[in-house]
């Protein structure tokens, strides 16, 4: 009874061996595994251009942009959201400084038929016009001078969570 159990465990140890070894794995055509790098793409890319997006819960994705001074800036609002801009409308408003984020947004939901900019406003830098869902508004403009500055979403009662800084360096 010994000798077969020994036998039996001896094939068993053989099967598991052979089993476990011996294959290599093979690579699918066209695949590495070494991470690939494109140093061309870098060179094109201007660091001004800004891709900022809103949604239906009211967040900007970004709460500080940093741009180079004396070069053109150019700012992409998207709404990545589902609701109307009548429902959930976003802008973006780069305020001059020293102006306050809620004095402005508290006199821009007076202006619904100018999409929530005061007619006439000295406060602005530039803005983009008021989106809804799906939707993508780009502006471009000349850098201010270095500094920090105020930017929101003048959609009444956004301002309030949809603001964040932008620094000119």
């Amino acid at each position: 009874m010994k000798t077969v159990m020994h036998v039996l465990g001896a094939i068993f140890s053989c099967f598991v061996l052979i089993g476990c070894g011996g294959k290599e794995e093979k690579k699918k055509e066209g695949f590495t595994y070494e991470k690939k790098t494109d140093t061309t793409q870098k060179e094109d890319v201007n660091e001004n251009d800004v891709v900022i997006t809103g949604n239906d819960l009211m967040k900007f994705n970004k709460s500080e942009i940093k741009v180079k001074s004396g070069k053109k800036v150019k700012i992409t609002l998207k709404h990545i959201g589902k609701m109307d801009k009548n429902v959930m409308g976003h802008n973006f408003v780069l305020l001059k400084q020293g102006v306050s984020v809620s004095s402005f947004g508290n006199k821009a939901s007076a202006f619904s038929k100018n999409e929530y900019i005061p007619e006439g406003t000295t406060d602005v830098i530039a803005h983009t016009k008021l989106i809804g869902a799906g939707e993508t508004a780009t502006i471009e403009f000349d850098a201010p001078e270095p500094g920090t500055y105020d930017f929101l979403c003048s959609f009444p009662g956004h301002y309030a969570i949809m603001k964040g800084k932008f620094i000119v360096e």
